[in-house]
């Protein structure tokens, strides 16, 4: 799997940066060991619909462009999807609304994910700095990543152990232990996936920025739902 990426990234122009296509991004990630909500690609909304018979419903619908950085800002996502006839449609007009708001993106096809419950979402990412190297960071995710920019770093690689307190740093951390009817969550799951995340920044330096985001995390384990690699041929 890695091999598909380090050709990619080897083939880019010298200084050259960009989006690095996502069932490449999907591949690295599962190299590392870190768990994703079930998902297939496709090229056609045909396709997308067979692949969602295969996943189960409902599903989620994302467009694939590496032109694209925020696929719902085009209309490059549809929730909750119930039967292949709506991913079929769904897909349909998501290349109009694409063509349209995102004139001139390349559109690859579509990536197909089972709909996770919802949970805790968080994000976990990080960059290669040119003065620390590879820092990793974990923060309360979703939409509002940008809003509370509630986030605690580290230099990767980083242990069990300050993942953990990475989480406690954060002024949302009570939403770990359980709050307003809300089941704790499996705080060791989502470390892992801090501590293999910060790995892969560190043993990529080519990563330019990595956000894993959102991460959902649950009483029993956590899960990445969506990522973005951002690559440079340094």
């Amino acid at each position: 799997m890695r091999s598909a990426v380090l050709s990619y990234v080897s083939g880019m122009e010298p200084g050259g940066r960009g989006k690095l296509p996502d069932h490449l991004v999907f591949q690295l990630l599962e190299s590392y060991g870190i768990p994703l909500a079930p998902y297939g690609f496709a090229s056609t909304p045909m396709e997308a619909a067979a692949v969602a018979e295969k996943l189960g419903f409902p599903v989620v619908v994302k467009i694939v462009s590496p032109d694209i950085v925020h696929k719902s800002d085009v209309g490059g996502v549809a929730l909750g999807l119930s039967s292949g006839r709506e991913v079929a449609e769904a897909a349909s007009r998501m290349l109009e609304a694409v063509s349209e708001k995102a004139r001139g993106a390349r559109i690859q096809g579509f990536l197909v994910q089972k709909m996770m419950p919802k949970g805790v979402e968080v994000i976990v990412g990080g960059l290669n700095d040119r003065v620390f190297g590879g820092v990793v960071m974990l923060g309360l995710g979703g939409v509002f990543t940008e809003v509370f920019r509630d986030v605690s770093f580290r230099v990767a690689p980083v242990s069990l152990e300050d993942a953990l307190e990475m989480m406690g740093e954060l002024k949302a951390s009570r939403v770990f232990e359980g709050y307003r009817g809300m089941p704790p969550v499996d705080k060791a799951a989502l470390a892992d996936i801090v501590v293999k995340a910060s790995r892969l920044i560190a043993e990529n330096p080519w990563v330019d920025s990595m956000d894993l985001n959102p991460v959902i995390a649950y009483t029993d384990k956590a899960v990445v739902v969506d990522a973005r690699i951002i690559a440079v041929k340094r």
